[in-house]
């Protein structure tokens, strides 16, 4: 479940933490008051497993990394497909008037990419974010159904989780090294 080189986790530290702010703060579109102390506690957390990948990326920085040409290469091309897909569904669920779900559908598309980034990374606790980011997305309108919840609400804080855990998790790794 460790990626190959210190500097890879340490900036997926750093990458999970800032997306999980981005999750957190969607959750707090809509959720209900109760929750909101507990977003901004995890948002602040987040901020801090960013900032701690951060460093230690840098102190690693020249420890080497899975990333050369070719791979760079075809993560831009991975992260572009994402980005393009996501954008797409989200124009067209805005078109249809079906704005809520926007998150929902950018989630899916988050945790689908999550698969071809940990194989090209050689990291497969990846794989477990996007499992639990694509479960998220998949039981987000179910669970808003029920409970009557905002689907932002929903999909921000199961997809902010995955994201805090994976950067947590990342971030404990590069500390092993040590």
């Amino acid at each position: 479940m460790l990626a190959e080189y210190v500097r890879d986790a340490a900036m997926t530290a750093a990458i999970f933490g800032f997306f999980a702010m981005a999750w957190f703060g969607w959750a707090l579109e809509a959720p209900p008051p109760a929750w909101r102390r507990y977003l901004y506690a995890a948002l602040t957390v987040s901020a801090l497993a960013m900032a701690g990948g951060a460093v230690q990326a840098a102190l690693h920085w020249s420890d080497g990394s899975v990333f050369d040409e070719s791979v760079g290469r075809t993560y831009g091309i991975v992260v572009g497909i994402e980005f393009a897909v996501a954008g797409i569904g989200a124009a067209l669920l805005g078109v249809a008037r079906r704005q809520s779900l926007i998150p929902v559908w950018i989630a899916l598309v988050v945790g689908v990419h999550m698969f071809p980034i940990a194989a090209l990374l050689h990291y497969p606790a990846i794989h477990v974010v996007g499992v639990l980011i694509t479960a998220t997305a998949l039981a987000t309108i179910p669970i808003s159904r029920a409970t009557r919840l905002h689907p932002s609400a929903v999909v921000g804080v199961g997809t902010g989780v995955a994201l805090l855990a994976g950067s947590l998790h990342s971030l404990w790794t590069t500390f092993l090294s040590w």
